[in-house]
């Protein structure tokens, strides 16, 4: 009988591989003090209320008493956040996380005055603070709120909304506990005839199999737990975007979407442009996967057949310290002081190494004002990929190190349009980097490989989840049903024209709609494909270009959200409102899918 192949527990993970979370917080019993210090400052938010009016100082004080608030709550909440993730079935961590979303909710229903307030000043009254020394820090700040002035409610009604917080999270909470600790998926056998734990993780890994029916026994088992949760997981996705919706519409946005593009600056039009963008080159995306189907002599293809290098036995093994070597060198180009920081980081215990049993999927950074800018990771040796997650959270701890360096506090956070830059923007790096090294034309397809399949996942991918959110939203939005049938023919017909006429689509793959954890934050995703295709530009820039070019994008990663987020990539030197960076992206995939043809 084989041995059966499982994930430690956390318990047994070498403290060395784990995260240091004392920056934030040096033990549960110190967070229990700070959260009880920052439970106390609540009430604090009286003293003001109704009083905004009577001086620019007082405001000032107002202002500043809510930032310090958020200041120790981004700790106290980040570090339970952090908690949970390394294991989602520790009912005591989960405590902690459900403890401080009910302390921030009724934070911001006290706090929930200070937005009507400022809004209800007379103009004369707000022109005149705006251009008070004592609010001069949070200038910035008052002209984003103005900007809501037809979005705000009443304080009353702001006080109502505030006050659903916690309920405005229960579908997103409920997902996150069915796919990570709920669903078991059961075991199956890898290349090695070992039985693996099959997990939300573990399936990336048997993916890249260089054995087909591994890859496919996975896929059709790993699906197999959302057929049999699909009314389930429809009832949680619909609940979030009649969430999206209701939002949308009690603050008289027409439209979710627009809602969720507002606090940007960005217009629709950039969000249409790319869909339209990424349909108009779809005929590339459909040829790319033909020569994969050639190369890989299959006879047809199928989603599990997307993931697997197509030259795989150039595979190989690379720890931790390798990896992160491989990443540091590929960063040189970005300076003596960005290398040292993150390398330093990465060989500390800025990061969360490797799986364990319950540990939350995927990977992420967490960073914070005062604390480390963390990472989590779930690396796997044998997965190259796995060194470029590891670049691009590396990427987005990088800025957040950068902006909380140079911004006060309430200008460091910031937003995802720029964040998926500096993270993508790593990527590009270590695959120049990669190319330069290959020594033949196998190498070199291999990597020309990875790099179409990243522009692949990262913007065709992208934008095609983003083309979901879109229509789901809008048949919500037209008091259409969503029901599991209404939503599989939605996504099967997104996935016949992303995958082409020629591509074999499974079944079971129509509820990967069901499986995506960024549909719970709707209207982000296409940031990802934006990102890319600002962070291609810019590498250019920085490895073509001089010392002009690398201080422009280093003033971009210490930006934080001192400027609307496409004022600063304008001042990078990308135009996103213009189609040109996301089709000069699309015509590189165009090229690569030719090289790539003509080398294997």
């Amino acid at each position: 009988m084989s041995k059966i192949v499982r994930l430690p527990k956390r318990s047994k993970v070498k403290p060395g591989d784990t995260w240091d979370l004392s920056s934030l917080c040096a033990s549960d019993e110190a967070w229990e003090k700070e959260f009880a210090k920052l439970d106390k400052l609540i009430p604090g938010f009286e003293k003001f209320k109704g009083k905004l009016g009577e001086s620019a100082k007082t405001l000032a004080a107002c202002l500043k008493y809510d930032s310090d608030f958020e200041r120790l709550g981004e700790k106290v909440g980040g570090y339970a956040h952090l908690k949970v993730t390394e294991d989602q079935a520790e009912s005591k961590y989960q405590g902690m996380v459900g403890r401080f979303q009910n302390l921030a909710t009724r934070a911001s229903q006290a706090a929930s005055y200070i937005r009507p307030e400022i809004l209800a000043l007379p103009k004369k009254t707000l022109d005149a603070y705006l251009a008070s020394k004592e609010l001069a820090p949070y200038k910035l700040a008052l002209e984003r709120i103005v900007r809501y002035r037809p979005y705000t409610l009443s304080a009353r009604e702001e006080e109502i909304l505030a006050m659903q917080g916690e309920m405005a999270g229960a579908a997103s909470k409920a997902f996150r506990q069915l796919l990570d600790a709920d669903m078991k998926f059961g075991t199956v056998k890898n290349e090695k005839k070992e039985e693996i734990e099959l997990s939300n993780s573990t399936f990336s890994k048997l993916l890249v199999s260089p054995e087909r029916n591994v890859r496919k026994n996975a896929f059709h088992q790993y699906y197999a737990q959302f057929t049999g949760h699909e009314n389930t997981l429809c009832a949680t996705l619909t609940g979030s975007i009649h969430k999206d919706v209701y939002y949308a519409k009690v603050r008289g946005f027409k439209s979710a979407l627009e809602c969720a593009l507002f606090p940007d600056n960005v217009p629709q039009t950039v969000y249409d442009n790319l869909i339209a963008s990424v349909r108009k080159n779809l005929p590339a995306v459909h040829r790319f996967y033909d020569v994969r189907r050639r190369k890989m002599k299959l006879k047809d293809i199928h989603h599990y057949d997307t993931y697997v290098p197509i030259l795989s036995d150039l595979e190989v093994k690379r720890k931790w310290k390798e990896a992160v070597k491989l990443v540091m060198d590929s960063l040189e180009p970005l300076g003596q002081q960005y290398c040292s920081v993150l390398e330093e980081g990465l060989m500390g215990r800025w990061c969360d190494r490797y799986p364990n049993h319950g540990k939350s999927s995927g990977a992420f950074s967490s960073g914070s004002y005062d604390g480390i800018p963390y990472i989590l990771m779930n690396y796997n040796e044998e997965v190259f990929n796995d060194v470029f997650t590891l670049a691009h959270e590396a990427g987005h701890s990088m800025h957040t190190w950068h902006s909380a360096k140079h911004q006060p506090f309430q200008y460091y956070d910031y937003v995802i349009f720029v964040a998926e830059v500096a993270s993508t923007f790593n990527e590009e790096l270590l695959s120049h980097h990669l190319l330069e090294q290959a020594q033949d034309k196998r190498q070199r397809a291999y990597l020309v490989n990875r790099e179409l399949d990243d522009i692949r996942a990262t913007i065709i991918r992208q934008t095609m989840f983003a083309e979901f959110e879109k229509i789901t939203h809008g048949m919500a939005e037209a008091g259409e049903p969503l029901t599991v049938d209404s939503y599989k023919k939605v996504y099967r017909e997104l996935l016949e024209a992303y995958f082409g006429p020629e591509f074999a689509i499974d079944d079971e793959l129509s509820l990967e709609c069901f499986r995506i954890p960024h549909f719970y934050r709707a209207f982000y995703v296409y940031k990802y494909a934006t990102g890319l295709s600002a962070a291609i530009a810019l590498s250019q820039k920085v490895l073509h270009g001089g010392k002009e070019d690398l201080d422009a994008y280093l003033s971009f990663l210490s930006g934080g959200c001192s400027k609307d987020p496409l004022d600063l990539l304008r001042d990078a030197g990308v135009n996103m409102e213009s189609s040109g960076p996301v089709d000069t992206a699309l015509a590189r995939f165009a090229d690569l899918v030719e090289e790539l043809d003509g080398l294997i």
